[in-house]
């Protein structure tokens, strides 16, 4: 993984890079970035640079024997911890080496639960579990087979459960030399507070619009109005994004027209109930990953209502029916109300990501979006 391969962050990466040179590496690193933000490749392509036996000013050579290996992430002194089904034949993240490198091959974006989908299925959860960290000490204890760094990346350590995490407390605490660790996560609160009060934060910002809009032209190949529009709607997040260029016309018409009926429905009250619950049933039946595409949908185009609340349009950055919806919407709503429905809304994204019942949590919301309505309109609910 070369940091040229991985869209914006050019802070973070000259940071990195910075450090490696003056030799100032941190022994535990915790590299902490929201969804799509790059956390995971920029620590593989730190990874690489450390290891690269002929450095280039900004990035790794990608000629070298170390490169080569860590192109197909089969260097023996990288090792690899991640989240991972249980059954009976796998137990370890070794188990599912072969998959880790293909996503990775595929797409260095990926999610969570993506992830999960790609060893499993998108309804099963994976874990971090105790064993891992005895396999870990094992791994580490060994001498580097080229001399050079042992290396650990540990990607969502948030997985670990409390008994994996206490076994590798001292190893962090004490390593061998020229040991280091990389934990990558996208929510820093969730990690244990002995693991992060060990480790050195290297904060990675989601990414801005424009950083995603030229990522997916050079990458994507895709027109610059194409690759706005897309931008817009994946909020920082570049896995999400590339999952909305693979998105048909019809999938889009789906998210629009059910999600503005569906305001429309919560908007208009109780006497709408039962079409609010036939929507739910529908929306429950599309899959988990749908449903999150369909969320942050929603979520960003109520965040354009909020925009054009303040700015009376002038900001707003879309247009065609999404755009009339917003027009049409703003006069009827205010940044508060709608402030307050993303909040439920990133919560059900939430839950979704947790395994909540589809149908029973969409119904849930769909009754507390419709009482908020009334509140707004100070009907008694």
């Amino acid at each position: 993984m070369l940091f040229k391969n991985i869209v914006g962050q050019s802070g973070v990466k000259k940071r990195l890079v910075q450090s490696a040179n003056d030799g100032r590496v941190a022994h535990a690193q915790l590299f902490y970035g929201p969804q799509g933000s790059g956390a995971l490749s920029l620590a593989i392509a730190y990874a690489q640079y450390l290891f690269c036996t002929n450095k280039q000013a900004a990035d790794s050579c990608g000629a070298c024997p170390s490169c080569i290996k860590f192109s197909k992430l089969i260097h023996p002194d990288l090792h690899f911890s991640f989240p991972i089904i249980l059954n009976k034949n796998n137990r370890l993240s070794s188990d599912y080496i072969a998959d880790w490198r293909e996503i990775i091959a595929n797409n260095h974006y990926f999610n969570y639960s993506e992830w999960n989908t790609h060893i499993a299925d998108e309804n099963k959860q994976s874990i971090i579990p105790a064993d891992e960290a005895s396999d870990i000490l094992k791994k580490l204890s060994l001498t580097a087979y080229e001399g050079g760094y042992k290396m650990l990346i540990m990607w969502l350590p948030e997985k670990m459960n409390a008994d994996a995490a206490n076994r590798l407390l001292k190893l962090i605490e004490e390593p061998p030399d020229k040991t280091v660790f990389l934990f990558v996560t996208e929510k820093e609160e969730h990690v244990l507070r002995t693991i992060v009060s060990r480790t050195q934060i290297v904060k990675i910002n989601r990414l801005a619009d424009e950083e995603v809009k030229s990522g997916l032209i050079e990458l994507k190949k895709i027109n610059e109005a194409d690759a706005a529009r897309v931008a817009f709607l994946s909020d920082g997040d570049f896995s999400e994004a590339l999952a909305l260029t693979q998105n048909n016309d019809e999938a889009d018409d789906f998210n629009f027209n059910n999600f503005s009926n569906w305001m429309r429905d919560c908007y208009t009250g109780r006497t709408q109930l039962v079409k609010i619950l036939r929507w739910s049933e529908l929306i429950a039946g599309i899959g988990r990953e749908n449903q999150k595409t369909f969320l942050a949908y929603g979520i960003n185009l109520l965040r354009e209502v909020i925009m054009h609340s303040y700015t009376a349009g002038h900001l707003v950055k879309i247009s065609g029916k999404e755009l009339q919806f917003v027009k049409n919407f703003s006069p009827h709503v205010d940044a508060n109300l709608c402030s307050d429905i993303v909040n439920m809304l990133n919560e059900a994204s939430y839950q979704i990501e947790r395994n909540a019942n589809a149908k029973i949590m969409f119904t849930d919301l769909s009754v507390n979006i419709l009482t908020e309505f009334g509140k707004y309109k100070g009907i008694k609910v």
